[in-house]
């Protein structure tokens, strides 16, 4: 009898242990307040399959951090000695406590521990649950959103997690992030041309100061291709290698494809040395390739055509990363309702040997609950409007652990200037989406990381600032150390009055730096088109970026990694180094925006590369 009982006993313990939910003490971990562009329309379908993924705390990330500003300060001895995959995976790895506590809750509703997919550091877990799963787990419930302009989305406005893993864990997405991000290209311009893709109607030079020759082609001042942004930063007649282990890469989302046949077509216009050269294309999550004129992407075309074809011929990658889909009523397939940068940045990580410079030219606004319209769209919104801070907070993390390791990581600051481009007061919509209707300046999201070059935009010969060209303050992340001093020069001349609580003085600072950003002659589809915006300025800039990693891996020196510590430092000894530009606005949100001045500033930053002086200060 008595070991009958303790079968019993033993039995009945395990099948309580099995199921600790049933007692669990939930606690609230995130609230947001949707963005009034969307609607919320019915009940999730319970079957309904969803892609969780949990971000664990980085055990060491202070640490990781300390190394990654030491490798890539020019002044501190270790300057260059970027980590390995298996340092910065160390780095950040969680405490083994966590794993276990979250590892047992997951448990607890039925996913085993081979069920759970992992980050290659184990700071991410992932796991495929239905609807009915994930609100039972997170003590909250899915409805299914739709946004003015037709796009779906799975979603919660808040969630809970037992008290015990708030420490443990430090967000559960896709929840309540209500982003669908976009390319920055102003007002999505792509203008076909009936001109040959390399034709203007000006003729002669124009006297530009930072080119070697102090001339610039005047048709520059209207058509910008490969041979003007060679021009205009000092770096004519330089030839790179492909041999020394150098790369450079462009990111691509949302179903934009990078098309070899228009490449081509590019190549035979303007870099006739590469025709026949292609570049090497990588899928993540899933991502696809599909190479019919049709489904050529116009963003993905305007990047790989400029960045690849400045740095030619330096092996280049494209990564093709799976988007959002849709939500469809009548197909549970698994829905990723996670910003594509999440997959992205770990596949990245996850690899020995990545670029040593990567563009990206997407982004979301960065402030909880912000609506921001965009010229000629006339419905809320041509950004998204919802990034939580602790995601933008972690994938920006993840962007930290990739400069550690040596990449340079180039953004576009944005297309709308401070915010809303809509120049009515009555109209435009830079105010907060949290219930206190406080109105702001929109700052975005990932140029406002700290750890990323955020790249602003130019128009013309000489060059001005565009007025589109994204800038402004963080209110996610402070003020880095490397500006220290070129941003509080630029407040204390703009003075305490001006724009007064319209954003935050002691945030990140953006942009970093500038290139061109208007009329850059492209081919998308098989035809000639004229494309603008910062989503040209960011490979444009990273083109340049990969012809100095170039000049110093030839003389067997470390690429140059995490940018910014290196600029603002050698903007203070060279002012030559960069073009200043002291001209433009970038108006928004109903004001005049911030001025172009002598210095840093938030519309060009510390302005536009000069190759030739960067190469020699840094050889």
């Amino acid at each position: 009898m008595r070991t009958a009982l303790a079968l019993y006993l033993l039995t009945l313990a395990a099948l309580t242990a099995a199921v600790p939910h049933l007692s669990y003490t939930f606690q609230v971990k995130e609230t947001v307040t949707p963005p009034r562009e969307w609607s919320q329309a019915y009940k999730a379908p319970s079957d309904l399959t969803i892609d969780l993924r949990i971000a664990l705390p980085q055990q060491n990330f202070a640490l990781l951090e300390q190394h990654l500003y030491e490798v890539s300060d020019p002044f501190h001895e270790r300057y260059g000695q970027h980590l390995s995959q298996a340092d910065v995976n160390e780095l950040i790895a969680p405490h083994p406590h966590a794993v276990d506590q979250v590892e047992q809750w997951l448990e607890s509703h039925g996913l085993s521990r081979d069920s759970i997919s992992r980050s290659s550091a184990g700071d991410w877990l992932r796991v495929k649950v239905p609807v009915s799963k994930a609100e039972e787990m997170l003590n909250t419930e899915y409805h299914i959103w739709v946004r003015s302009t037709g796009e779906t989305l799975v979603r919660a406005t808040a969630y809970s997690l037992p008290v015990h893993l708030h420490e443990h864990v430090e967000f559960v997405q896709p929840t309540t992030l209500f982003s669908t991000f976009r390319p920055m290209r102003s007002s999505a311009r792509l203008v076909e041309t009936t001109q040959s893709s390399t034709s203007s109607s000006n003729t002669g030079t124009i006297s530009v100061a930072s080119a070697a020759s102090g001339r610039v082609d005047a048709s520059c001042a209207d058509t910008v291709t490969i041979e003007c942004l060679r021009q205009l930063y000092n770096a004519v007649g330089y030839t790179p290698s492909a041999n020394t282990g150098n790369q450079i890469g462009v990111t691509g989302y949302l179903g934009q494809f990078a098309n070899e046949q228009d490449l081509q077509t590019f190549y035979k216009n303007q870099v006739p040395t590469a025709v026949g050269s292609s570049f090497t294309t990588v899928a993540v999550n899933g991502g696809k390739n599909i190479q019919t004129l049709k489904e050529a992407g116009g963003e993905a075309n305007l990047d790989v055509q400029f960045a690849f074809g400045l740095a030619h011929p330096i092996p280049a990658t494209f990564y093709t990363t799976d988007g959002t889909p849709p939500f469809q009523p009548d197909s549970l397939t698994p829905t990723d309702g996670n910003e594509p940068y999440l997959d992205w940045v770990d596949f990245v990580l996850n690899h020995p040997n990545p670029p040593q410079v990567i563009s990206t030219s997407y982004a979301d606004t960065e402030q909880s609950g912000k609506s921001c319209r965009a010229v000629g769209v006339k419905s809320v919104s041509a950004y998204p409007a919802l990034v939580p801070k602790s995601f933008a907070q972690r994938v920006c993390q993840g962007f930290a652990t990739l400069g550690a390791r040596g990449v340079t990581l180039t953004f576009s600051s944005g297309d709308f200037g401070v915010g809303d481009a809509n120049p009515d007061p009555a109209t435009q919509i830079c105010f907060s989406n949290d219930g206190t209707n406080k109105t702001e300046f929109i700052p975005l999201f990932p140029p406002s990381c700290p750890y990323v070059t955020a790249v602003g935009g130019t128009t013309g010969v000489p060059e001005v600032a565009a007025s589109f060209s994204g800038g402004g303050f963080s209110n996610y992340f402070d003020r880095p150390i490397y500006q220290a001093i070129a941003v509080p020069l630029y407040l204390t001349k703009l003075g305490t009055k001006t724009y007064n609580g319209l954003f935050n003085r002691n945030g990140r600072a953006i942009p970093d730096v500038s290139a061109q950003s208007t009329n850059f002659s492209m081919i998308w589809q098989g035809q000639p088109f004229s494309a603008d915006g910062t989503s040209a300025a960011s490979p444009a800039f990273a083109g340049i970026v990969a012809l100095i990693n170039d000049a110093r891996m030839q003389k067997k020196k470390a690429p140059l990694g995490f940018l910014n510590p290196l600029i603002y430092t050698l903007n203070l000894l060279d002012k030559s180094a960069f073009n200043d530009i002291t001209s433009g606005s970038n108006p928004g949100c109903g004001t005049p925006g911030f001025n172009a001045t002598a210095g840093w500033d938030p519309v060009t930053g510390l302005g536009t590369p000069n190759f030739g002086v960067l190469k020699g200060l840094l050889m």
